[in-house]
């Protein structure tokens, strides 16, 4: 997912700064290859298609491909089936990954998740950091991981918003609308009422980050908006693909919504972020940089720590539904204008 590839790029830029000599190559699914690009952390984008590469033995040759060439570390982020083919058919001399029960004998080194955040960093990145310890790296050289966008696509999203008529004396705010699927997504109802707030107490640009196939949820959402809300939102300024909503998204001030690909990348561009996080998500893991004042969130568990004592995250996924119901937007309403107060007015 975006991001996970996003927050794992960091191990290259440290990799870089430790051993400037190193070359280093990032293997990763081709649709989030659009994060990666013009990264000057990596040598060499190594793509797996995994259409292309569905079944056992397409593994295999793929990893033995890989294996070509030649690798003296590698470090496995991932963890799964898949990279652990590619793992067992390398020859490295060091192979590094999280300990997993059934899995120590496929590397040299098995680091031990921690489960409480360290830092503001948040579990998702200090996890990934902890696996540059075995190369010495104690003190991570960059915690921030990064999107690098080139002028020419600055400046196409620049022209975007002018094509469309947004005001650029107010400041704009980005709304990640729809999460990955249903168990991610705020209710649109209620994500309706917090659009609304949004749009009745600020002079602001509002825009919807949706998929084109998602575009009926977003008219579901819009529809039952005030006409003065309605009036701040340019509906259709949507990137054409990865890249363009990076650079949209270069352009927005704040990003509020629900917690997703969206969300890392604008936090990567330096964007200040409001997230609602789905109740089966591990706020720990992924309320990365939580500072209460640039970067903060609200979840269930914050609360009604009760309803969900006790229950997996499997298991509260399975009634996400429920969960989000009990997840009213007037119990963090005032936690959201505080946010708001601080960096629109």
């Amino acid at each position: 997912m975006i991001g996970d590839v996003l927050i794992s790029s960091l191990l290259c830029k440290n990799l870089k700064k430790a051993f400037p000599t190193a070359t280093v190559h990032y293997l990763v699914n081709s649709n989030t290859l659009p994060v990666l690009e013009n990264n000057p952390f990596i040598d060499e984008l190594i793509v797996f298609n995994e259409k292309k590469n569905k079944g056992l033995l397409k593994l295999i040759r793929f990893s033995k491909e890989v294996n070509k060439n030649q690798y003296y570390i590698v470090i496995d982020a991932y963890s799964k089936i898949q990279s652990w083919v590619n793992v067992f058919i390398n020859q490295a001399t060091k192979k590094i990954s999280y300990k997993k029960s059934g899995r120590t004998f496929l590397y040299t080194d098995n680091v031990i998740k921690h489960t409480q955040p360290e830092s503001h960093l948040g579990l998702a990145i200090e996890h990934r950091l902890a696996l540059l310890k075995p190369l010495g790296i104690e003190k991570p050289l960059a915690t921030e991981p990064k999107l690098y966008l080139t002028d020419k696509e600055i400046e196409k999203a620049k022209n975007s918003l002018k094509e469309h008529l947004v005001n650029l004396n107010r400041k704009t705010v980005m709304i990640s609308l729809l999460g990955s699927d249903e168990s991610k997504t705020y209710p649109l109802d209620k994500m309706a009422q917090m659009v609304d707030f949004l749009g009745l107490n600020y002079d602001i640009n509002i825009l919807f980050n949706y998929f084109p196939s998602q575009k009926n949820q977003a008219k579901e959402v819009y529809d039952q908006l005030s006409a003065e809300t309605q009036s701040k939102i340019y509906f259709d300024l949507l990137g054409g693909d990865l890249r363009s909503f990076i650079a949209l998204a270069n352009e927005c001030d704040l990003i509020i919504g629900n917690d997703g690909g969206a969300i890392n990348m604008s936090k990567a561009l330096g964007k200040k972020t409001f997230i609602v996080f789905s109740p089966w998500i591990d706020k720990n893991v992924w309320a990365t940089f939580e500072d209460g004042i640039n970067h903060t969130s609200v979840h269930l568990k914050d609360y009604f720590p009760e309803e969900l004592k006790g229950l997996s995250n499997k298991k509260i996924k399975k009634q996400a539904d429920r969960f989000y119901a009990l997840l009213e937007f007037n119990l963090f309403k005032e936690k959201l204008r505080k946010f708001l107060n601080l960096h629109l007015k």
